[in-house]
């Protein structure tokens, strides 16, 4: 679905945005980080989606509590999952809460995580049996993804893992993907062959407003339908790579050293 009207700032601005924050040194704080401490991608995708999906709240909460899960699973994320079982998972985590995840969620979540590495070895090879290359986005490997990895309780979400079919923007789950599909400066990627054209900006109400700002969406509801209204603007400006900006737009409200009248020169 297009905007109505066309974005108002130039690729050449967000080009000039990107190569500014195309740098280690903007992530913290930032659960990306996380995943630079791990250069094994099967251990790197257990990693990332622990940290996406705890990615909500107050940036201090989210990176202690992705820290205590991380540290919980020693130094092999995949090794830890692969040994454990339903009540070694209740056993580590029966204290863990972060604000409405409760330690049966984020057990939950890893039991799925446990199950699809026992029958496909990655979460990469479960995602990419339900990927087509004709596909017009990720959505149904996402899709496909969700329903493998929530399959232990019936298809059911929770706090930590979307249905996409109810709707959901999905945001920590397209976050996941940018991290493990894309690479450069910030991203560090480890999951090949999935074309960076396909993925889906991981939209939250901050992204959502500054897209407004630049005229990509006119939608008050930050969910599906409007990721893929933004996404498509973005992919008229950069058809190979629509996510591309994601990470250095966010930064102008995130980061407190950031300028956040940045956004208001580089569209004049």
């Amino acid at each position: 679905m297009k905007a109505d009207h066309a974005p108002i700032i130039s690729k050449t601005r967000l080009d000039e945005l990107y190569d500014t924050y195309n740098s280690r040194k903007w992530v913290h704080p930032d659960p990306l980080e996380f995943l630079y401490q791990y250069t094994a991608p099967r251990d790197r995708e257990i990693v990332g989606i622990v940290a996406s999906s705890l990615a909500y709240g107050r940036v201090a909460q989210i990176l202690k509590s992705v820290g205590s899960v991380l540290e919980k699973m020693g130094p092999s994320p995949y090794d830890f999952i692969k040994h454990s079982t339903p009540v070694s998972l209740q056993r580590t985590f029966k204290d863990f809460k972060h604000r409405f995840t409760t330690s049966k969620d984020l057990t939950g979540m890893l039991d799925g995580v446990k199950s699809v590495i026992d029958r496909y070895g990655s979460l990469y090879a479960c995602f990419l049996k339900g990927f087509k290359v004709d596909d017009e986005d990720i959505l149904p490997a996402l899709s496909f993804l969700v329903s493998e990895l929530t399959a232990l309780f019936n298809g059911h979400g929770n706090s930590l893992l979307p249905v996409p079919a109810k709707g959901s923007a999905c945001k920590r789950l397209n976050l996941f993907l940018r991290w493990m599909v894309r690479k450069d400066h910030v991203d560090p990627g480890g999951w090949l062959g999935i074309p960076t054209g396909k993925l889906m900006v991981p939209l939250d109400t901050h992204m959502q407003r500054i897209c407004s700002l630049l005229k990509m969406t006119h939608r008050k509801n930050a969910d599906m339908r409007t990721v893929k209204e933004i996404t498509g603007a973005f992919r008229r400006i950069k058809p190979e790579d629509p996510v591309r900006y994601d990470f250095a737009l966010t930064r102008l409200g995130i980061r407190s050293d950031a300028d956040p009248d940045a956004l208001l020169r580089i569209c004049s």
